[in-house]
């Protein structure tokens, strides 16, 4: 629980400064309450803590944050708890239709 709060209630939470990040190519960033959870659990498991939350976030996020300038009519990113244990892609909205879409997680 007090992970989730470090993720989202100081003035400068991670999930806010990534928000930013996303809002500058005009795309909205959502994170549902279980990824938030699997966030925390995570970090719990690495035995890293607070200090763990920004890299697992990154290692979330970077691939998506490297495609969205040069996708067209995202209006829209949702993480949730399959993201963040990597069985699935970031959902993506676009704003022609609003229909979600998610690409094929890769084979590793």
């Amino acid at each position: 629980e007090a992970l989730v709060e470090i993720l989202t209630a100081p003035k400068n939470a991670l999930t806010k400064q990534y928000a930013r990040l996303f809002d500058m190519e005009g795309v909205e960033l959502e994170f549902r309450e279980d990824a938030l959870k699997a966030i925390a659990r995570r970090a719990l498991e690495r035995k890293t803590g607070a200090r763990g939350l920004r890299s697992i976030l990154e290692g979330v996020l970077l691939e998506t944050m490297y495609d969205i300038p040069s996708a067209e009519n995202v209006s829209k990113v949702v993480i949730d708890e399959n993201v963040i244990n990597g069985t699935a892609n970031p959902l993506l909205m676009y704003a022609a239709n609003d229909e979600p879409q998610q690409k094929a997680v890769p084979d590793d």
